[in-house]
């Protein structure tokens, strides 16, 4: 194998690594790291928890080898300042690793390439953008709240089979993934989605900093919001209610006020939420839609059909749609 391709292999192993950390260590980057020395790998590590441990310090701590003259695989520059924990790229230098290959320039404004510059300044050679592309990939959420100064944004909804969202008679009454309407015309609660699909969702929730609706949402349903079927972190409920017509919000969820996306957007970024999913209702989605400002959509596909009712979004082309069908 060429250098090239040792130095792929390795990180691809980081970016591996690294994922084990999603939704554990917002708003911090997903970060693994890989040493290696003689051929093997002699340690390997992950960021774990927010406050905890960089990948760096554990993947260094957690060698029972020595590392000196070894190499290093991150896929986000090593940090350079003080935070919750020390600086990376000192304890880098002390341990005297002679070669450091990364993935991604960090945009942090407190990095910002000091990490790269201090350990060159310190006689290590240094790689960088190995697999770039693949590492943006992962930390997508990280990249689009420093550089675009705002959540990544996902929109998921449930749709039937037939591509509506609540049947025509309980439109105005219930949420679009809830409904209550039977067969003898009594009404009971039940999902448009599936119990797998549910679970899948679930699953997305503990993954993301921030799950919102729309005023409308929340009054016919009072959603939890919660991830009930997934082990994992809770997100922060936020509901928009521009008109300011909601009284009986908790107080543990965000209750905003403001008039358009950009200034709903603006907010969670100050409060340093780094991702969103938005869940509803059809006006909220649809005005998310029209300002362009999202980068994933998520669909739950029903095998119900409806035959008639709230039609579901309507969304240009993207490369950034998943379906997910019973």
């Amino acid at each position: 194998m060429t250098q090239e391709e040792i130095d792929k292999m390795y990180m691809q192993r980081c970016l591996q690594l690294a994922a084990n950390g999603l939704g554990r260590v917002r708003p911090n980057p997903l970060v693994g790291c890989v040493i290696v020395k003689d051929d093997k790998i002699v340690s390997e590590g992950y960021h774990q928890e927010y406050g905890h441990n960089h990948a760096e310090r554990n993947a260094i701590l957690n060698s029972q080898f020595p590392i000196h003259n070894s190499t290093l695989y991150v896929n986000l520059e090593p940090c350079s300042h003080y935070g919750h924990t020390p600086p990376c790229a000192d304890l880098i230098i002390e341990k005297g690793i002679k070669r450091v290959v990364c993935c991604n320039d960090d945009p942090n404004p407190l990095v910002g390439g000091n990490g790269f510059r201090k350990l060159e300044e310190a006689g290590i050679e240094v790689t960088r953008h190995v697999l770039e592309a693949e590492g943006r990939e992962l930390n997508r959420r990280f990249f689009t709240y420093m550089e675009q100064r705002r959540p990544y944004v996902i929109l998921k909804w449930a749709e039937s089979a037939d591509g509506l969202m609540a049947p025509s008679s309980l439109t105005k009454q219930t949420e679009p993934n809830r409904n209550r309407i039977h067969s003898d015309n009594t009404v009971r609660a039940y999902w448009l989605s599936t119990q797998a699909q549910n679970r899948l969702n679930h699953r997305w929730r503990t993954e993301e900093a921030a799950i919102l609706v729309g005023s409308e949402t929340y009054l016919s349903d009072h959603p939890s919001l919660t991830a009930r079927h997934y082990l994992g972190p809770q997100p922060q409920p936020v509901v928009l209610d521009r008109r300011q017509r909601l009284t009986d919000v908790p107080d543990y969820w965000l209750h905003l006020h403001t008039h358009t996306v950009e200034e709903a957007l603006h907010e969670l970024y100050e409060r340093k939420l780094q991702s969103v999913i938005v869940e509803g209702g059809r006006t909220v989605l649809d005005a998310f839609i029209a300002s362009g400002l999202y980068d994933e959509v998520r669909i739950l596909r029903s095998p119900q059909y409806l035959g008639s009712g709230l039609k579901a979004p309507a969304i240009p082309p993207t490369d950034r749609l998943i379906i997910i069908e019973p």
